[in-house]
């Protein structure tokens, strides 16, 4: 506060003496002026001719003032006294701000422009037209876009794809686009979009190379194929000897428990290279082959019947189902994912527990909600829900009957579906599950209800 206060002392003390050094600039001509009219000048000529000197200084400064800014010149001392140098101390302040404005902008232009050519992701900015505004030296090699050569062309027609101008257009920017560029198909290319600028009209695009990724991926994923393919034969032949041999009366008593144990495990495997299979078949094709109008309901009510049965009356079900909302889809696909989250919700749920399905119209398409009252999953395990084999008790989990596949199959056929899944929960206060399909998706107009508990995200 001292040293504000000094500050303000000595700014009004400047001003108090540029205010008397103008006031003596005036009075010197008038009291000539006054003295030549005591002996009998005219007033006529004697005031203008006194005070022309204090107005040709201000017309100097100010001309001297409009050249120097007009030419661009830093302002320097020494200043001329009074008001006039307060105005050029003024503007030179102004300007020395300015000059470290400009620096501090020319350092981090350069800084940004250095960075993101070291970046080994291609990095494009398109204008609202969607044309190329810049690129950094990586776009080069991924997208065939060499900046500033190809400044203001269009996007699509540096990076031609089928795909391209359709995810585009779409707008819906939560997922990557991954393409093969027809410049170099060798390589597999994941393309992310994010709007920004004013009113969110320009657009950043990140292209990463994810061909190594791209091919481990797809060894996997044959690997998984073949294997579980290979596996499920001998094992139904396996199952197929070990039912007989347990109701054969021929067979010991102390054998049937070992063959028994025996029959469920292999059972268990079976179920698990039947989820392999599935997903395996999920990931071959980004979308459904085949979409048909899905009676959702119906579909429901008959899986319903399945659950019940799964937990032998010892679970509470409620159910509130929209009878003529129907989805446009591959039915066998929207059944495994529904059918997946309401036996999740049997076997992981103690006996008593209340388990409610909803499905509904929703303000962004259509809802498919599952809650319960069990004992919930703790926040650090959310995020991995839906990977493969991911267990959140492997011992409850094994002895429930899971495979661990089931929300991976779950998250596949959503995202082939152009829908979201969500999950919320709390420990000691349940789970819900909610599946988000868009609107273009729905069988009939959208009606807004509000018969389910909302969910959070």
């Amino acid at each position: 506060m001292s040293g504000l206060s000094a500050l303000l002392v000595e700014r009004g003390a400047s001003a108090h003496r540029t205010l008397l050094f103008e006031l003596g600039l005036l009075l010197v001509p008038v009291g000539i002026g006054g003295g030549l009219w005591l002996f009998g000048a005219s007033l006529a000529w004697v005031w203008p001719l006194v005070l022309l000197p204090y107005v040709l200084r201000h017309f100097y400064h100010l001309t001297r003032l409009a050249i120097l800014i007009r030419r661009h010149h830093r302002l320097v001392p020494p200043f001329p006294r009074g008001l006039w140098g307060d105005l050029y101390r003024s503007i030179a302040r102004y300007q020395q701000r300015g000059r470290k404005s400009r620096k501090r902008q020319i350092r981090f232009s350069r800084r940004f422009r250095e960075a993101a050519n070291a970046v080994p992701d291609a990095l494009v900015i398109l204008d609202k037209q969607l044309r190329v505004d810049w690129a950094n030296p990586a776009a080069a090699k991924l997208m065939n876009i060499h900046w500033p050569e190809d400044d203001e062309r269009r996007f699509t027609e540096l990076l031609t794809n089928p795909d391209l101008e359709q995810f585009i257009e779409a707008g819906d920017y939560m997922r990557p686009l991954d393409i093969a560029p027809a410049h170099n198909r060798a390589i597999m290319l994941s393309l992310r979009i994010t709007p920004f600028g004013e009113r969110k009209k320009q657009r950043l695009v990140v292209g990463r190379d994810i061909t190594k990724i791209y091919h481990l991926n797809m060894i996997r994923r044959d690997f998984v194929a073949n294997a579980s393919h290979e596996l499920r034969t001998p094992l139904t032949v396996i199952a197929g000897f070990l039912e007989p041999l347990i109701e054969a009366p021929i067979t010991p008593n102390n054998h049937r428990r070992p063959l028994s144990l025996m029959f469920n495990q292999t059972e268990r495997m079976r179920s698990i290279i039947e989820d392999l299979l599935t997903l395996s078949r999920l990931e071959m094709h980004d979308s459904p082959e085949a979409q048909t109008v899905v009676d959702v309901p119906d579909e429901l009510h008959l899986i319903l019947q399945e659950a019940q049965a799964l937990s032998n009356g010892q679970h509470q079900f409620e159910t509130r189902i929209e009878d003529d909302l129907f989805l446009i889809g591959h039915r066998p696909e929207l059944r495994s994912a529904f059918s997946n989250l309401i036996f999740n919700a049997v076997r992981h749920t103690p006996p008593g527990s209340r388990i409610s399905i909803c499905w509904r119209h929703d303000v962004e398409g259509a809802l498919f909600a599952v809650e319960d009252d069990g004992p919930g999953i703790a926040q650090e395990h959310l995020p991995r829900l839906t990977e493969r084999f991911y267990r959140v008790d492997c011992a409850r989990s094994r002895d429930s009957g899971g495979t661990g596949l089931g929300l991976a199959i779950v998250k596949h056929v959503l995202n082939r579906h152009d829908a979201r899944l969500w999950i919320a929960s709390e420990v000691g206060k349940g789970s819900i599950f909610s599946c988000r399909f868009p609107i273009h998706l729905c069988g009939q107009s959208l009606a807004i209800s509000n018969t389910c508990t909302p969910v959070s995200e």
